[in-house]
């Protein structure tokens, strides 16, 4: 494939449960020592490692002897608090032993969506990058997590990640060698996640995992928008991550299209929690998407949801497709008055005029 990896790179390495497990729902420790050698010989190739890991649920079940996944949020936070200890146990062991220390990260999406938090997050991750010798290990906070704020599932949370500090490449390692179309090829290539690819897309019936092939295409869109590749791979072969370093095996790369953008419309993109809507009209779109402009109220259609000055808003096309995200100047009630005239004229309608823009293209990320 035509990624070109250097030293120094950050990779971002997920794997899920149906990786760690046997098929007796147990942890397989055959198959997390593959996967740690593995994570081991690409920090000896000169490549900084974070690992998203699945698996402290399936530990807590196999301990707490459950055979079906918790249906309740607080069941499952139970089982993971207790198979999370296990599951570290079982990393920071086998690290060890290639002379690697171990750093776990636990994370909720408000930790995310909170700018200093989120810098925190990023800051913390790569100082122990540059320490060398730490794998720091991340996994979604399961025991202090609600339906309000979880990620969903680690796929989502390793793009995520990725995003955070600016990974050169994300891997997720599943069971599968990759995205299959619909005559059972694996497609090797993809360039536009568009509306057929995500039909391909199917999910899990495992009682240990949650997901699916749904989710690494929503991974795959927050991945690329961010202008990282992503692979799908399939983690039960022997040495997949060297193989997929050296483009030595079948699997699904997912290939960005556009420059990698900014760290803070990277968190305006992915990471903050959006609040409303803005609608626009086809001129504003064209201008956010193809001129990088920044909004104004003339092209404004109509705005959905309440929200106030500096929170984030999806702006979408008359179709309601989601094109951008951005911090706005104006409120909902503001933007409706202003809506569909000229800059001028704001101060008449307003009695002030806090800003030009209603949305400036610093605080706006266009998505793809």
């Amino acid at each position: 494939m035509d990624i070109k990896l250097n030293k120094g790179d950050k990779i971002v390495v997920k794997v899920g449960s149906s990786i760690l497990n046997s098929d007796s729902n147990q942890l397989d420790m055959k198959r997390l020592e593959i996967i740690t050698s593995g994570i081991v010989k690409l920090k000896s190739m000169g490549f900084d490692i974070v690992l998203v890991s699945s698996g402290a649920i399936a530990c807590g079940m196999q301990k707490l002897g459950l055979s079906e996944r918790p249906a309740s949020i607080f069941d499952s936070a139970t089982t993971a608090a207790v198979g999370q200890t296990a599951l570290m146990f079982d990393y920071e062991q086998l690290f060890r032993k290639n002379n690697l220390l171990t750093a776990q990260i636990l994370l909720t999406s408000d930790g995310l969506e909170d700018r200093k938090r989120y810098l925190n997050a990023r800051n913390i991750l790569l100082h122990l990058l540059q320490r060398g010798n730490i794998v720091p290990i991340v996994n979604e906070n399961d025991a202090v997590v609600t339906d309000e704020i979880r990620f969903g599932d680690n796929d989502m949370l390793s793009a995520q990640v990725a995003a955070l500090i600016d990974a050169r490449l994300l891997i997720i390692l599943s069971d599968v060698d990759g995205l299959y179309d619909a005559s059972g090829n694996v497609m090797q290539r993809i360039e536009n996640i568009d509306s057929c690819i995500s039909a391909l897309a199917g999910n899990t019936t495992k009682k240990t995992t949650v997901g699916g092939m749904i989710t690494k295409i929503e991974a795959a869109k927050i991945a690329v928008n961010a202008g990282i590749p992503m692979v799908i791979a399939n983690g039960l072969n022997i040495d997949i991550l060297e193989q997929i370093i050296k483009s030595q095996t079948v699997c699904t790369w997912f290939l960005p299209k556009k420059d990698r953008i900014s760290g803070k419309k990277r968190w305006i993109a992915f990471s903050c929690k959006d609040c409303g809507k803005i609608i626009v009209d086809e001129g504003a779109k064209q201008a956010l998407q193809d001129k990088g402009r920044s909004l104004l109220a003339i092209g404004i259609l109509g705005v959905m949801g309440d929200f106030s000055f500096g929170d984030l808003v999806i702006i979408c096309d008359a179709q309601h497709n989601e094109i951008a995200r951005g911090l706005v100047n104006y409120s909902s009630v503001e933007i409706n008055k202003i809506k569909q005239t000229k800059t001028a004229e704001i101060k008449n309608i307003l009695g002030y005029k806090s800003y030009d823009e209603v949305v400036h293209r610093d605080n706006l990320a266009i998505l793809r």
